[in-house]
């Protein structure tokens, strides 16, 4: 009897094991997910706005999105990337765009000034964690934000401009709510359309590249611990926005100083649990590319010649979708908007002017 049990132990065991592997690499999120109601925490509808939190946005009842913006006329909704990497302040860009445009910035949930509804997990198992994660901070939950903000302005079409990963949560948007998008702004947009990449290439080889020789064994030695995602959902939100913010400092090494001034802004209040909720999300491979096809309003993809990313890389994101147009300009790294201010501006005027 007691051997039965414990052959019986170690099936299950086994079984489980296997389960969480599956669920580690299969994504949580596809596209459809959210107009399906699938993995909401919250309903679409956010709550009444009551405005007596001047400069916060309520999107459930217990979640906050810290808010600012500038300019009048249109309204363009930025979407900063990271993941959980919040903007420090206005796009130098956005004084050139303000005249024409109102650019809303926001702390999506998780990061910055926005609520933090995840300060640290329960003691369960790790597809509990998974599934808490996904549904709270992970991509069904961002982009099911950015509809929420869209009601709560009252508009029935977006333009969105995301930055980096923000460019992938806006092409997530776009082929959630199609009918909801004027057109897509994506500025060095994370290729993170298929993961893993076809040609094996990544951001995080892109970095290790470029670090200098000393730098490489601590790189790797934190990358080791940046993708052991069963130890983090026992750490708190505080240890791994530190965590993840050893990253800002590998990236700085080893990026173009044009994105010096930049990015160093980004790694205040950046998230912890936000960033891991959104690899759990996708998992170690997922193939959105279909559902970007599918993307029928005109995306303008911005790429600065002197970025990390390889041209490649923001081409092939831009090839995706049928109404597409790739602008490069040349001195400017990650930080488009930043380096090239006047050039940015112009070449999103030009674009949104044809519209």
């Amino acid at each position: 009897m007691k051997l039965a049990i414990l052959v019986g132990s170690v099936v299950v065991l086994a079984l489980l094991a296997a389960a969480a592997w599956h669920w580690f690499n299969s994504p949580l999120y596809q596209p459809g997910d959210i107009r399906a109601g699938k993995d909401l925490r919250e309903p679409l509808a956010p709550p009444p706005q009551d405005g007596t939190r001047p400069g916060y946005w309520q999107v459930a009842s217990d979640i906050e999105l810290f808010h600012f913006e500038e300019g009048s006329g249109e309204d363009i909704l930025t979407i900063h990337g990271g993941p959980g990497f919040v903007p420090p302040g206005p796009w130098a860009a956005g004084a050139a765009l303000g005249a024409d445009y109102r650019l809303h910035y926001y702390h999506q949930r998780g990061c910055g000034l926005s609520t933090r509804p995840i300060r640290s997990l329960p003691d369960q198992n790790f597809y509990q964690s998974m599934q808490a994660l996904n549904r709270t901070l992970g991509l069904p939950a961002q982009v099911a934000d950015i509809e929420r903000i869209r009601r709560i302005l009252g508009r029935e079409k977006l333009i969105l401009a995301g930055h980096s990963f923000g460019a992938f949560l806006a092409a997530l948007y776009a082929a959630e709510f199609p009918e909801h998008v004027r057109a897509v702004i994506a500025v060095a947009p994370a290729d993170l359309a298929v993961l893993p990449t076809p040609d094996g290439g990544g951001l995080f080889e892109q970095v290790r590249s470029q670090l200098p020789a000393e730098k490489l064994p601590a790189y790797d030695k934190f990358l080791t611990q940046y993708f052991d995602f069963h130890a983090a959902v026992k750490m708190t939100d505080d240890e791994l926005a530190a965590m993840y913010r050893q990253f800002g400092t590998f990236y700085q090494a080893a990026s173009p100083l044009t994105a010096q001034h930049a990015i160093a802004g980004t790694m205040e209040g950046n998230g912890g649990m936000m960033p891991l909720a959104v690899y759990l999300s996708m998992g170690r491979r997922h193939d959105y590319r279909d559902a970007f096809r599918k993307v029928t309003a005109p995306v303008l993809v911005i790429h600065g010649g002197a970025d990390m990313q390889p041209a490649a890389s923001s081409r092939h994101f831009a090839e995706l979708f049928p109404n597409h147009r790739l602008v490069e300009i040349p001195a400017a790294g990650h930080f488009v908007f930043a380096d090239q201010p006047a050039a940015f501006a112009a070449a999103v005027k030009e674009f949104l002017r044809a519209l």
